[in-house]
């Protein structure tokens, strides 16, 4: 707190010492009317922040080489484009972004000639912050990876796919391209102030398009300082079982991963489990 003579400049918010929980802007205290000099520094900050998320290219060539190294593939991950073929047409047409151009549609009509069918399609698409997938791709992947290679059952997954200036419906057009029963995107959220680096997990089981967004679902907020994706890898993993098991996805397929959902007579056994936790 700053004095002038015996008055105080900057008054503090006694609110301010639960912004340690928190990454939402509370208890900023005010000097005069308006924010502190500091406070008012920080928010233009996360403001430029936000604003290069969203305009930032992602490196394609970097991330797949990443991609490569960390999973170990024995092939570099397909490279795609939307119909947006720049990030002003895809910022004023997301129906543009939903669809694959011409060119990269044949190019995977090719990669799929064997008609074979594969138990999942990974879709990596830069969406609104090209940041969040720079950053957490590779981490979320390779969790996600192990958790297969562990699994008892030898999961079929189709090749990897980058996709430039895309949205989250364009995965219903690649998964179906490529004779997929599920498709995950891995999306770049739109940017919040304190979360520039979000990325977003969607599943649609039987992907093709057309399909709307009550037949996905979502895992959100992954990142260093929201979901770990150690944990976002093992809710999906389940998620995407229970899927399989059941033929659907969407708003009839709740992830309940974090409740205990109590099944039969609970104080007898001296435990619970959910729903989506394997036996």
């Amino acid at each position: 707190m700053a004095y002038n003579g015996s008055s105080p400049i900057v008054v503090e918010n006694p609110w301010e010492r639960l912004s340690a929980f928190t990454d939402a802007r509370i208890g900023l205290g005010r000097a005069g009317i308006s924010l502190p000099t500091s406070k008012l520094l920080a928010f233009q900050l996360a403001h430029a922040q936000a604003q290069d998320a969203v305009h930032c290219p992602l490196d394609v060539e970097k991330l797949a080489d990443e991609l490569a190294q960390a999973l170990e593939l024995s092939q570099l991950p397909l490279r795609l484009h939307s119909h947006a073929q720049d990030r002003a047409t895809y910022l004023q047409r997301p129906d543009y972004g939903r669809r694959l151009n011409d060119e990269t549609r044949e190019q995977l009509q090719q990669a799929a000639t064997s008609q074979q069918r594969f138990d999942l399609s990974v879709v990596i698409a830069d969406g609104l912050s090209a940041l969040a997938v720079q950053q957490n791709s590779a981490a979320f992947l390779s969790a996600l990876y192990q958790l297969f290679k562990n699994d008892r059952v030898d999961w079929q997954l189709a090749p990897l796919t980058i996709v430039e200036q895309g949205r989250v419906a364009i995965g219903d057009e690649i998964g179906a391209l490529l004779n997929a029963d599920a498709v995950l995107v891995m999306i770049g959220e739109r940017p919040g102030l304190s979360s520039p680096d979000s990325l977003g997990l969607y599943m649609t089981w039987a992907p093709q398009p057309g399909l709307k967004d009550d037949s996905r679902n979502c895992i959100s907020n992954v990142r260093p300082a929201g979901l770990q994706v150690e944990e976002a890898a093992r809710r999906f993993f389940l998620l995407l079982k229970e899927a399989r098991q059941r033929k659907l996805s969407g708003v009839t397929l709740k992830d309940r991963s974090e409740d205990d959902v109590l099944e039969g007579d609970a104080s007898a056994s001296g435990s619970t489990r959910n729903f989506l936790v394997a036996d």
